[in-house]
């Protein structure tokens, strides 16, 4: 899943995107300039590829993460929304994002983080966590992620297994959480846990290290945390996604395509290059040299094909089910939820 330069699909991008054949499109705020032209820019992404729909997604928590401008509806960050108390006003939160993503032709929001704020000193988590309570951010959690795949939009749990313990932003560079295996497992993992048992389809990975449950290597390419603890400990087979591999958590380590390898390898599914689509072929091409070294097994990238094409399967079906969304003005949920979280 790639990100593209430009609010339309010019003809130099057209024909990168051409040569990579992702799987999908993430948008940021250079993408967006008014609702009806990225309408049309989903459109015709969704369009591109006679062998495949690509699936299109962005960022959209509410409060500081808020790709779109008005007339799309600001949300009040998870943890203003967390404080009213309401698990109703958290699924009413995720049927209206998802009802507005839903009629431009957004399929994937990557949200809700399922982060617990442990650390009150975590500016990158912050108050995009519902709660430093991790039966709280549970609890939020999964009414915001059965309120946006009730609305037609997949819902994207984030950033597993945990990032709200952490000091450092893995934007600047690799954060670490030195709690024990018990600590983590009790907070940190629990609302992933309890996600599962809502039945959310996809999952983004952390780039963060936890020695107690991986010496070695940070959750993104840890098999041990995404194959041995959330597959087969948890019993997951959604979609794993990673979270951006350009952000200084990887490349002050590593190459974005040896890390694509290494991710893979570790279990996950979905490779996120946000904004330099040459770095995603030329981590395809990587990919490709391991399979004929025998570094990466064919056997992996088929397992990892197979989960994101049910998960588009299943997205067209449950759309063709139901008719988008009429308009809504969704103010008055807005100032419902900050006269609460105020009381």
């Amino acid at each position: 899943m790639v990100g593209i330069p430009q609010p339309t699909l010019d003809n130099e991008t057209r024909s990168l995107l051409q040569e990579l054949r992702p799987s999908g499109i993430i948008l940021f705020r250079r993408n967006y300039t008014g609702p009806a032209a990225l309408a049309v820019l989903c459109t015709e992404l969704h369009s591109l590829f006679s062998s495949h729909r690509l699936l299109v997604a962005l960022d959209h928590e509410g409060g500081r993460v808020h790709r779109v401008s008005p007339p799309f509806t600001h949300f009040p960050p998870a943890m203003r929304i967390g404080q009213t108390g309401s698990v109703a006003l958290a699924y009413r939160v995720g049927l209206a994002m998802g009802h507005e993503l839903r009629r431009v032709g957004i399929d994937i929001d990557f949200a809700p983080a399922l982060d617990v704020l442990t650390n009150p000193a975590n500016t990158v988590i912050g108050d995009r966590a519902f709660s430093s309570d991790p039966y709280q951010v549970a609890l939020f959690g999964r009414a915001l992620i059965r309120g946006l795949r009730e609305s037609g939009v997949i819902p994207c749990g984030k950033h597993f297994p945990g990032h709200g313990g952490t000091l450092m932003d893995s934007h600047e560079d690799l954060p670490q959480d030195d709690r024990t295996r018990e600590e983590l497992a009790s907070i940190d993992v629990y609302p992933f846990q309890q996600a599962l048992g809502e039945g959310i389809a996809m999952l983004m990975t952390a780039h963060v290290r936890y020695p107690a449950l991986d010496l070695e290597f940070p959750a993104t390419i840890s098999s041990k945390i995404i194959t041995g603890l959330l597959r087969q400990q948890m019993h997951y087979d959604g979609v794993v996604v990673t979270d951006d591999l350009e952000m200084g958590a990887v490349v002050r380590h590593s190459t974005v395509a040896q890390t694509v390898i290494n991710a893979l390898n570790a279990g996950a599914d979905m490779m996120l290059v946000c904004h330099t689509i040459e770095l995603a072929i030329a981590a395809r091409d990587a990919c490709l040299q391991a399979l004929e070294n025998g570094t990466l097994s064919h056997q992996r990238v088929e397992e990892a094909a197979q989960r994101i094409n049910a998960l588009r399967q299943s997205h067209q079906s449950r759309q063709e089910l139901s008719p988008p969304p009429k308009e809504y003005d969704y103010a008055l949920l807005v100032e419902e939820i900050l006269r609460i979280g105020a009381s």
